[in-house]
Parts: C-alpha cells; sequence; structure tokens
C-alpha cells in the first residue's frame, strides 16, 4: 500500500497507542516475562496499550496501574517484575525516584507491524502511525 490509504484500514488488533520500549525488555513485556515497566514519571493512561521496540509494535499488553514513586534500592529488591539491573536503574533514575507500571496480558502479535515514527525522543505513538507490513 501507498500514500495515506493504509492510515485508513487499521487492523482490529492494533491498540490506539503504543509506547516505545528498548530491546531486550520489550520482547520480554510481550512474552509476559517482565510485568512492570520502569519509568521515570507516572502516566493516567490504562488499558491495552501497545509495545514498540524499536521501530516494530511487536505486542500488546493490558496497563493497569501504576506504583511508586520506588527508589533504586526498592526496585533491585522487585528485579523479578521488571528484569532490570542495579546499575542499569541506577544510571536511568538519575537520582530521581522511579515508577513501576504493572502490565498484564501480554501478547505477542505473530508478525511484527511497521512503526512510521516522528523524528526526536517519542514516548508514545499512535494507532494511524501503524501498518501491516509489505510481503
Amino acid at each position: 500500500m501507498t500514500g495515506e490509504r493504509w492510515r485508513d484500514e487499521p487492523r482490529e488488533e492494533i491498540p490506539e497507542r503504543s509506547f516505545v520500549v528498548r530491546e531486550p525488555w520489550a520482547t520480554y513485556i510481550v512474552q509476559g516475562r517482565k510485568t512492570w515497566e520502569i519509568r521515570r514519571y507516572p502516566t493516567r493512561i490504562r488499558g491495552r496499550i501497545g509495545i514498540v521496540s524499536p521501530r516494530d509494535l511487536i505486542g500488546a499488553v493490558q496497563l493497569v496501574r501504576v506504583l511508586g514513586p520506588f527508589t533504586v534500592e526498592e526496585l533491585v529488591e522487585e528485579i523479578e517484575r521488571h528484569l532490570a539491573p542495579g546499575q542499569f536503574l541506577r544510571e536511568y533514575a538519575q537520582e530521581r525516584p522511579l515508577w513501576a507500571w504493572e502490565l498484564q496480558e501480554a501478547e505477542e502479535f505473530a508478525e511484527p507491524y511497521e512503526v512510521e515514527r516522528a523524528g526526536g525522543p517519542r514516548i508514545w505513538v499512535v494507532r494511524r502511525q501503524v501498518r501491516q507490513r509489505a510481503q
């Protein structure tokens, strides 16, 4: 498909909103192995959201609640939920508190979707930025 046509034909499984996650954590999320996504801020968003890594939409989860704020030391005690090593958390936190976005009902898509991303750092992408990969 070319031009704007694909934007008018989203597939049902594509969530309205998706967020960008680094690897290997994005894969761990859609496999159901990672149930907390650690961020520097809370979010009011709840419900089914997609997981984008690094340019593909690879699956979806339910964002059920946000917990925190936490110190790095508190999060180190919960490593089985977020799978991020202490050193990574310290560097990421930059001496600020962190929040855990609690995730459930992970699903990994059989085929990833391509994501059109704007330049600059973006956390969220919307459904109209997602399309099925050309075969």
